[in-house]
């Protein structure tokens, strides 16, 4: 069986800056072995859907803005950076970067969090388009977004780092 420290140092980072997600899961004894991404996955969310709004709202907020001032200053994590990079947000004009600070700016003072979209498999386009739509959503409606969005981010993560059971 993994060490709790093992498991933390390995899934604390899959729910961005929120290691007590995998702290409480491995303490609640959800850990089951051989680990597979869909096993991580299931025990990290129950953890996930199970802890405080203000628990949640702390995971959300831990989020980068996308194409914001961390990834300008290089500060993001090698899993956002990679994800960002991915869907083209490295490489914005000018005035699609002014696009993207504006509605940044927009959405957090709206929601009191960043907007999350799991941006695999996306273009620039596709997560305007996602962002100027969300943006008219109630608070309510778009936390459970965002929270299913962090799911999908987290999955998508542990697929890169855990094989699926043979």
């Amino acid at each position: 069986m993994m060490s709790r420290e093992d498991f933390v140092s390995r899934f604390g980072g899959v729910f961005e800056h929120s290691p007590f997600i995998a702290e409480r899961a491995y303490d609640a004894g959800q850990v089951a072995e051989p680990l597979t991404a869909t096993g991580v996955h299931a025990s990290l969310t129950a953890v996930f859907r199970a802890a405080s709004p203000q628990d949640r709202l702390g995971v959300l907020s831990a989020h980068p803005d996308l194409a914001g001032r961390l990834a300008i200053a290089g500060e993001l994590t090698e899993d956002s950076r990679k994800e960002q990079s991915g869907a083209g947000l490295d490489r914005l004009s000018p005035a699609e970067h002014a696009r993207f600070t504006k509605l940044n700016s927009a959405y957090v003072e709206k929601f009191g969090f960043p907007f999350i979209i799991a941006v695999k498999g996306l273009g620039k386009d596709d997560i305007l388009s996602a962002f100027e739509t969300r943006i008219g959503n109630g608070r309510d409606e778009e936390f459970a977004t965002a929270t299913a969005q962090v799911e999908r981010i987290a999955l998508l993560r542990l697929t890169t780092m855990v094989p699926e059971a043979e």
